[in-house]
């Protein structure tokens, strides 16, 4: 499977989540890799869109919805993600980021 998502195109947002939902997919634990994949989209989406994702403007629990709704409908995530995009690569834009995607790891 991951030979298969290594392959996947990055040139536009659709193709970008589609990889971002095979590499979920991919990975058999709720919890622990939710982190480095949103961090790996960043990189992907800055290296090929000039973009990153301004997670801590996205809702914890909506977040977790679309992304457990992903593998049969994309669209959700798509839309979340594409409204919360940012050209801000300042350390301080990049970090907040990390740290609000760690909280989406926290059980409540």
């Amino acid at each position: 499977m991951l030979e298969k998502i290594e392959t996947m195109s990055e040139d536009t947002l659709d193709k970008i989540i589609d990889k971002y939902v095979e590499m979920n997919i991919a990975h058999p634990f709720l919890e622990g890799n939710g982190c480095s994949t949103r961090i790996w989209l960043d990189l992907i989406l800055k290296k090929n869109l000039n973009k990153i994702v301004s997670w801590e403007n996205i809702d914890k629990k909506l977040y977790l919805q679309v992304m457990e709704r992903s593998p049969v409908n994309t669209l959700e995530i798509k839309t979340l993600i594409e409204n919360n995009l940012t050209d801000d690569f300042s350390l301080e834009s990049f970090f907040k980021g990390i740290e609000a995607s760690y909280y989406y790891e926290i059980n409540e």
